[in-house]
């Protein structure tokens, strides 16, 4: 039994791409993407057909539906290999814009569901600002169930809970990143910043029983991934899933709900004033969640080109 498969014994794997081709080997029951995935994607030959049929086939719609039915083209793809659930990030140049959000989040759904997916497949990703949280409390009261993403800090976590989204995606490998660039050295995975925000995130959660999900995404290692075995999932890029595959490493259960329930912890609560200042007080968070909402805003402007590109062709 290699590592993957004993990984799977005790957190859920999912693929984090938008290269549907490649996930086919591993086996994921879920699978996320966001807008650099996807630019990555389009721009690769086998994938050039699909943008340019999604394209033709609405020439007259206006560039942010053409964008949203390209995304839902590709997570139909995703689901007709994947078991599970595929999620689909909304623009981040929406980031701060609550109604902007749920509109953009609704008519995604609407795509699905002429593609024939139910909801019960999709989930929508929203960066965990403060207004993304407000979406996607008011989605997620709708039945649309929602992936809080770019995620770096307690408090995000806390409100996303609160406001009963049904997954969050903390950024491991972003969160250390920032404290390799400041401390100036690498981290073992026991002292790993990003490794210890998601331990934390997830005792909090299993001691007061919420159902929001935990899951682990932005890896820069297997060493992260394992340190965090037993997650509710684990969202991981093909290259390491194939590391996990080749490897013949144990795989030890190192999150455990039933010994977070043990633990003593406070309860905390944030309403808008204590969160916001709580992330601003974390250097990291707040550089990361800025930096987060930029490059994948910088994506979609990217995406929109290249779909303008296909137009003119």
């Amino acid at each position: 039994m290699n590592a993957l498969e004993r990984l799977r014994q005790c957190t859920t794997v999912v693929a984090d791409t938008g290269d549907f081709h490649s996930m086919r080997a591993y086996s994921p029951r879920d699978a996320t993407t966001n807008p650099t995935l996807i630019v990555k994607a389009v721009a690769r030959p086998q994938y050039q057909g699909l943008l340019a049929e999604t394209v033709t086939a609405h020439r007259g719609e206006a560039l942010a539906q053409v964008t949203d039915r390209l995304l839902v083209r590709f997570g139909c793809e995703i689901l007709a290999i994947v078991p599970g659930r595929v999620s689909t990030e909304v623009d981040a140049r929406l980031s701060f814009d609550t109604a902007g959000t749920v509109d953009c989040a609704r008519r995604i759904i609407e795509r699905y569901a002429e593609a024939g997916i139910g909801r019960e497949r999709v989930m929508i990703k929203i960066a965990a600002t403060w207004e993304g949280i407000r979406a996607a409390e008011r989605l997620e009261a709708d039945g649309i169930h929602c992936n809080l993403t770019l995620l770096f800090s307690f408090a995000q976590a806390v409100a996303c809970a609160d406001a009963g989204v049904t997954l969050i995606s903390p950024f491991v490998g972003r969160i250390m990143d920032w404290y390799r660039k400041r401390d100036g050295h690498d981290f073992a995975p026991e002292q790993d910043p990003g490794v210890l925000s998601v331990r934390r995130i997830f005792d909090y959660y299993k001691k007061f029983g919420y159902a929001t999900e935990v899951m682990g995404a932005s890896f820069r290692n297997t060493s992260q991934i394992l340190a965090l075995a037993g997650c509710d999932l684990l969202t991981i890029s093909p290259e390491l899933l194939e590391q996990l595959r080749q490897s013949d490493v144990q795989v030890a259960r190192n999150l455990d709900a039933d010994r977070a329930r043990g633990l003593a912890i406070d309860r905390v609560r944030f309403d808008e004033k204590h969160f916001r200042f709580a992330v601003n007080e974390d250097a990291m968070a707040t550089e990361k969640l800025a930096e987060g909402i930029r490059l994948f805003g910088a994506d979609s402007v990217k995406l929109d080109q290249l779909i303008e590109a296909q137009r003119a062709a």
